[in-house]
C-alpha cells in the first residue's frame, strides 16, 4: 500500500468512526426524547391515584440519557456519550492522517481540488465541533455536524475522488496555501454555524407550539439550548467565518493579479465568492443594526450557507471558468 492508497483507506476509516459516533449521538437524542415524554406523561397524570412518581420516572430516564444541564449538554457519564466522544476523536485522528498522507502523496497542500476541499473542510468542521463541546457532549450538535461530515466524506470518495497528483502551473504558488486554506477553514466554521441555525429554527417552532413538532420524537428539542442561545452560537461562528471569508476574497483577488494580471474578471467562481460575502455581510448587518433577531436571522444563515454549497457544487460542475482546472 502506497501513501495515496493509505490516504484513501484512512478516509474510509474516519467515515466509519464518525458513523459510529453518529449512531451514539442519535441514541442520546432518542433517549432525551423519551425522557421528555416521560416527564410530560407524569405531569399530565400527576393528579391521578396511580401516577408514577416524578422522581422515579425522571431518575430512570436520566440514567439512560446521561446527566444533562440547562444547555442541553450531556455529561460523559453514559456509555453512549462516552463512545460518541471517543469515536469522534478517533475519527478526527484518522481524518488528520488522511489529510496529511494526501498532501504527502500529492507533494503539495492537500486542498487543490473539490475532493480535497471537501476532505479538509469536513476536518475543520469536526475540530470546531470538538471545540464547542470540549467539556460536555452535546448530542443535538454532534448528530447534525457528524452527519454532515459523514455525508461529505462519502460523496467526496464516491463522486469527486481524483488521484493525488501535482497541480497546474497557475496553482503552484504559496497563495494555494493561504487563499484556499483560509477558504477551507471558513467553510468548516460556517458549517457548524449553519447547524446551529437549523436547530434554532426547530427549537423555536416547538416552543411556539407548532403541531408539526409536538410529537414525542421531537422531545429531544426540550434538552437543547433556548433559541436565543442557539442564535448567539450561530452568530459567533458565522461572524468568525465571515472574517475568514473576507480574507479569502481579498487573497483571491491578489492571487488573480499575480497569475492573470487583473484583480477581478467576473469569473463564475469569483462572482459566487463575492455573492457569499454579500449574503453573510447582509446577515450580520441585519442582525446587529436592523434588529433581525430570531427566526428571520436563522433563515438568512440558511440562505447564506446554501450559497456556499452552490459555490462548491453547482458552480464547480456546471459553470466553466478560469478556476475549472481546480474542480477535478
Amino acid at each position: 500500500m502506497n501513501v495515496a492508497e493509505a490516504s484513501t483507506a484512512l478516509v474510509w476509516g474516519a467515515a466509519t468512526a464518525y458513523a459510529i459516533a453518529l449512531v451514539c449521538f442519535t441514541m442520546l437524542l432518542a433517549r432525551q426524547a423519551d425522557h421528555v415524554a416521560v416527564r410530560e406523561k407524569v405531569a399530565v397524570g400527576a393528579g391521578s391515584a396511580g401516577a408514577v412518581s416524578p422522581t422515579t420516572a425522571d431518575a430512570g430516564s436520566a440514567s439512560d440519557a446521561g446527566v444533562t444541564d440547562d444547555s442541553g449538554a450531556v455529561l460523559a457519564s453514559s456509555k453512549a456519550a462516552g463512545i460518541a466522544r471517543t469515536t469522534v476523536w478517533a475519527g478526527l485522528a484518522l481524518h488528520a492522517g488522511a489529510v496529511v498522507t494526501r498532501g504527502l502523496a500529492a507533494g503539495r497542500a492537500p486542498w487543490a481540488n473539490l475532493y480535497e476541499f471537501m476532505l479538509v473542510g469536513s476536518f475543520v468542521a469536526v475540530i470546531v465541533l470538538l471545540a464547542v463541546q470540549r467539556r460536555k457532549v452535546i448530542p443535538f450538535l454532534g448528530t447534525a455536524v457528524v452527519g454532515i461530515v459523514v455525508l461529505f466524506l462519502a460523496v467526496a470518495q464516491v463522486n469527486f475522488f481524483v488521484p493525488a497528483d501535482g497541480v497546474q502551473p497557475a496553482l503552484q504558488s504559496y497563495w494555494l496555501v493561504i487563499h484556499v486554506g483560509v477558504a477551507v477553514t471558513a467553510t468548516g466554521v460556517l458549517t457548524v454555524g449553519f447547524v446551529a441555525a437549523i436547530l434554532q429554527l426547530l427549537r423555536s417552532s416547538r416552543d411556539a407550539g407548532s403541531p408539526r413538532f409536538a410529537h414525542r420524537r421531537w422531545g429531544w428539542l426540550e434538552n437543547t439550548p433556548v433559541p436565543a442561545a442557539l442564535e448567539s452560537l450561530s452568530f459567533r461562528l458565522n461572524a468568525i467565518g465571515f472574517v475568514l471569508w473576507t480574507f479569502t476574497l481579498i487573497a483571491g483577488a491578489i492571487w488573480a493579479e499575480h497569475s492573470w494580471g487583473r484583480y477581478w474578471g467576473w469569473d463564475p467562481k469569483e462572482v459566487w465568492t463575492f455573492v457569499i460575502w454579500v449574503v453573510y455581510a447582509g446577515y450580520l448587518h441585519a442582525r446587529t443594526t436592523r434588529g433581525w433577531a430570531g427566526r428571520r436571522s436563522a433563515w438568512l444563515v440558511l440562505v447564506a450557507y446554501a450559497c456556499v454549497i452552490a459555490n462548491f457544487t453547482l458552480v464547480n460542475i456546471f459553470f466553466p471558468g478560469l478556476h475549472s482546472y481546480a474542480n477535478v
